[in-house]
C-alpha cells in the first residue's frame, strides 16, 4: 500500500469516527460519545458499549491496510478474547451508509468494521485500582487454567522456534541503539545484550525442548495490568494480541512473565512471587522456571524500547524527553536486575500435620526468592488428581501407601533439583518424618553446594488436632490429613539427629512473637543480590 493510499484511508477513517460521535448513529441509547485514540485504533465509548475500529495502517508487525484485513482481524480479536472475556467481547459490527448518514449496522455493504464490547469504567483496570493477594490468587488460577486448556503449536509450525524467540529480543536492542542514550544507559544496554546472547546459547536446547513438549500455545501475548479489569470483584483479562500470531503463539511462561514483570515494575515484589508460586503449583511447570528471567528481561526491554522511541521522537520537547528518559532508565534497570544471580538455598520442613508448614511457606515465598513445593499437591499430581482440589475423603487408599510416599519424596527431590538449577531457592513443604527422606535432600544440597536448612515446626497436640479438623471442615486445602493421620504420624516420626539439629531452626508456631522474630531475622540475613530466577 502506498503512503498516499494510507493517508487517504486515514482521512476516510477520521470522517467515520467524526460521524460516529453522533449519538443517533447507534441502535441503542447513547448520550455523549467519547473517543480514545491509540497508535493502531480508535475506541468509541457510546452508552453501554465500546466500539473499536482499526486504523488502516501497515506497521510491519501488523497490517490493517485493507478493508478485508480489518474485517478479518476484528473477527480474530473477538475469537481470541472470548476465551478469557466472553462477557466483554460481543460481536463484529459494520459501519454502513444510511441516506448519507453513517450508522452501526449488521447487514449491508460495509464502509468499515468494528469490534463491539461491553463498556466498563476506566478505574476498573488494575493500573487504576489496588491489587491484593485475593486478586493475585484468582489471576494465577485463571491464567494457569487458561494455559492448560490450550492446544500446543503444531511441530511443523514456526512458532516457538529458538531463532523466532531470540530475534525480537535483539530487535529491541537495535531500536534502543538509535535512541539518544546517556553513557550509563548505553553501558547497561551493552550488558543486557551480552547477557541475552549468552543466556540464549545456554537455554537453546531447553527452548527447543519446550516446543517439543507442547508448551508453545496460543496465549494472550500482552498480559499486563492494563489489560486486566476488576469487574464485579473478579479479574477479567482482555485485549489479547490479535494482529500478529507470532506474538501470541508463545511459551506459556513468557505469557506469565509479562504480568510478573509488570508487578515488579510497580514495586509489588511480594505479589509477583505469589503469582509465580501459585501458577507453578497449579500447572506443575517447574521446568519452565529456568526460562522465567530470560522472558522477564525481554518484557522489560519491550517497555524500554517504547520509551526509547518516544525519546527519539521528542528530543527537543523538554517535558516529554525527561519523562521518556526516566522511563527508559527505569526499565533498563529493571531488565538488568533480572540478570543478576544469588546463591540459592534448600529448605525443608519437619513437622506433624497442623504444625503450620504450608502456612509458614506461604509467608516465606512472598519474602524470599523461593519456590514452595508441597507433598500434598505433588502426591495427587502423581495420581493425576487435580492438585488444587480441596481435601477429598474418598481418595484411593494407594494415595497414602508407603510406595506412594516414596514416589512422592522422589518427585519432590527431582523438582527441588530443577528449581535450584534455575537459580532459585526452594522450600520443600512435607512432613519429613523419616530420616532417610531428609538425608536425600541434605545430599542434594551438598551436590548443589547450597545452604541446607530444616524448619522444625511444633505446636501442642491439642492445637495440632484442632488445626487439622478446622482445615478439613473448611475444605480449602490439598491436605487430606485428619485426626487418625495425625495419630499415625505421632507414632512414626523420627526425631532429628544431632547432625540434623545443627542445620535446624526450631519454631513453636503457636507463638506469634517467635514466628515474627524468625521472619525478621530471615529477611535481615537474606538481603542478597537479585536472583536470576525472576523471583528476586
Amino acid at each position: 500500500m502506498t503512503a498516499a493510499s494510507q493517508t487517504a484511508n486515514a482521512r476516510s477513517l477520521a470522517s467515520l469516527v467524526e460521524a460516529l460521535k453522533n449519538p443517533g448513529a447507534y441502535p441503542h441509547p447513547v448520550g455523549r460519545v467519547e473517543v480514545i485514540e491509540t497508535h493502531i485504533s480508535f475506541v468509541l465509548l457510546a452508552g453501554a458499549y465500546a466500539y473499536k475500529l482499526k486504523k488502516p495502517v501497515n506497521l510491519g508487525f501488523l497490517d490493517f491496510s485493507t478493508l478485508e484485513q480489518r474485517r478479518h482481524f476484528c473477527h480474530e480479536e473477538v475469537r481470541i478474547n472470548r476465551r478469557l472475556a466472553p462477557g466483554l467481547y460481543l460481536d463484529v459490527v459494520s459501519l454502513g451508509d444510511h441516506d448519507g448518514e453513517v450508522r452501526i449496522q449488521t447487514q449491508g455493504e460495509a464502509l468499515d468494521y468494528a469490534v463491539r464490547m461491553r463498556r466498563f469504567a476506566r478505574h476498573a483496570a488494575l493500573t487504576e485500582t489496588p491489587i491484593d493477594r485475593t486478586i493475585i490468587d484468582r489471576l494465577a488460577n485463571q491464567i494457569a487454567e487458561f494455559h492448560l486448556s490450550l492446544p500446543a503449536a503444531a511441530p511443523e509450525s514456526p512458532f516457538g522456534r529458538p531463532d523466532k524467540i531470540l530475534d525480537p529480543m535483539l530487535a529491541n536492542v537495535q531500536v534502543l541503539r538509535k535512541s539518544p542514550l546517556d553513557p550509563d544507559s548505553q553501558q547497561r544496554l551493552n550488558q543486557i545484550e551480552h547477557w541475552t546472547r549468552t543466556r540464549f546459547a545456554e537455554l537453546e536446547p531447553l527452548l527447543a525442548a519446550r516446543k517439543a513438549e507442547g508448551w508453545i500455545r496460543e496465549c494472550h501475548g500482552d498480559l499486563h495490568r492494563g489489560n486486566i479489569a476488576l469487574l464485579d470483584g473478579e479479574p477479567v483479562i482482555f485485549d489479547a494480541l490479535e494482529f500478529n500470531p507470532e506474538l501470541r503463539w508463545i511459551d506459556c511462561i513468557s505469557d506469565l512473565a509479562f504480568l510478573a514483570m509488570d508487578l515488579r515494575e510497580i514495586g509489588e515484589t511480594a505479589l509477583e512471587r505469589r503469582l509465580i508460586n501459585a501458577y507453578l503449583e497449579r500447572t506443575g511447570d517447574y521446568p519452565g522456571l529456568r526460562l522465567l528471567a530470560f522472558y522477564q528481561v525481554y518484557r522489560a526491554m519491550v517497555r524500554a524500547k517504547v520509551s526509547g522511541i518516544r525519546l527519539a521522537q521528542h528530543p527537543e520537547a523538554a517535558a516529554d524527553a525527561t519523562q521518556a528518559r526516566s522511563q527508559l532508565d527505569h526499565y533498563l534497570r529493571l531488565a538488568e536486575d533480572y540478570t543478576k544471580n544469588h546463591q540459592p538455598q534448600l529448605l525443608i520442613t519437619h513437622g506433624l500435620s497442623g504444625s503450620g508448614k504450608t502456612w509458614l511457606g506461604l509467608a516465606l515465598r512472598e519474602r524470599l526468592p523461593l519456590i514452595q513445593i508441597r507433598s500434598d499437591v505433588e502426591r495427587k499430581r502423581l495420581f493425576a488428581t487435580a492438585s488444587h482440589d480441596p481435601a477429598n475423603q474418598s481418595q484411593p487408599p494407594a494415595l497414602y501407601s508407603e510406595e506412594t510416599s516414596r514416589l512422592t519424596y522422589q518427585r519432590l527431590l527431582a523438582l527441588a533439583e530443577q528449581i535450584l538449577l534455575s537459580g532459585c531457592s526452594v522450600l520443600v513443604d512435607a512432613a519429613f518424618l523419616r530420616a532417610e527422606h531428609r538425608e536425600w535432600f541434605r545430599a542434594l544440597a551438598r551436590q548443589q553446594d547450597c545452604r541446607f536448612t530444616i524448619l522444625a515446626l511444633k505446636a501442642p497436640p491439642e492445637v495440632l488436632k484442632a488445626r487439622v479438623l478446622a482445615r478439613l471442615k473448611r475444605g480449602d486445602d490439598a491436605s487430606d490429613a485428619d485426626a487418625a493421620t495425625l495419630a499415625r504420624q505421632q507414632e512414626k516420626q523420627a526425631p532429628l539427629s544431632a547432625e540434623e539439629a545443627a542445620s535446624a531452626i526450631h519454631l513453636n508456631t503457636q507463638s506469634p512473637a517467635e514466628i515474627a522474630a524468625f521472619l525478621q531475622n530471615l529477611m535481615r540475613d537474606n538481603t542478597e543480590p537479585s536472583a536470576e530466577s525472576g523471583l528476586n
